[in-house]
């Protein structure tokens, strides 16, 4: 089936210009103006993908995007036109934002971040050796894509699940960060070598009793990660 891309960006020639490329590379393409009319699209159409403006009219990007993840697990890709800070990086996190991009963007590298990002909501089939893990504290399931902390459901992003999913399925094997990018982000990902750091700090945050000492994904100092099953 053909992936629908869902545009929120008010600048028109922009947004023109990123529709013709998307609709070129074989993506069904609407676009939105403001932040009001892209919640609207994005209920009405149910797009698999959105290409989100963090500067917006009406509502702002980052609203936008914690309205859409209420609804939905739909990969959220956030585009400024500044540079990004980790902060920033962060605060988009916490709302459910799963990539950032700053603007303009080359047609190239769009493309190579949108197929990857597809490829984490199984637009392209992943092998799976582990189905569930499960002790007392975390339980993951990781076919139906469900997580449990402590009891309570804990809802991720693709990114983070898939990034949880792959820890998991190399359990106590030291992953570097050019694996994780490879494995998680996909190589069109391999000189953002900042992306393991920040989104494991993040997953951290959401699955660790205490992030600042965390018991399941520990650090490799210098070289990556390791993740530590539990009995």
């Amino acid at each position: 089936m053909t992936a629908r891309v869902l545009i929120v960006e008010d600048d028109k020639d922009l947004a023109r210009l990123l529709q013709i490329h998307l609709l070129r590379s074989g993506y069904e393409v609407r676009l939105a103006e403001d932040g009001r009319m892209g919640v609207r699209q994005f209920g009405a159409w149910k797009p698999d993908l959105v290409m989100l403006d963090v500067d917006l009219p009406a509502i702002d990007g980052m609203e936008v995007c914690q309205r859409i993840r209420e609804l939905s697990d739909v990969p959220i890709l956030m585009m400024t036109g500044h540079a990004v800070t980790e902060t920033e990086i962060a605060r988009g996190l916490d709302l459910g934002a799963d990539e950032y991009m700053i603007k303009p963007l080359g047609n190239i590298e769009l493309a190579a971040r949108i197929r990857a990002l597809l490829r984490r909501v199984g637009h392209e089939p992943v092998e799976q050796q582990i189905a569930h893990y499960r002790d007392p504290y975390l339980e993951v399931d990781l076919q139906g894509r469900h997580v449990r902390v402590d009891g309570e459901d804990v809802r991720l992003t693709p990114t983070e699940f898939k990034l949880l999913a792959t820890f998991i399925q190399h359990p106590g094997e030291v992953m570097t960060f050019e694996k994780l990018l490879e494995l998680v982000w996909g190589r069109e990902y391999t000189s953002e070598h900042h992306y393991p750091r920040i989104y494991v700090s993040h997953l951290r945050r959401k699955i660790e009793r205490d992030a600042q000492q965390p018991e399941y994904i520990r650090n490799e100092y210098g070289v990556g990660y390791r993740f530590l099953m539990k009995e």
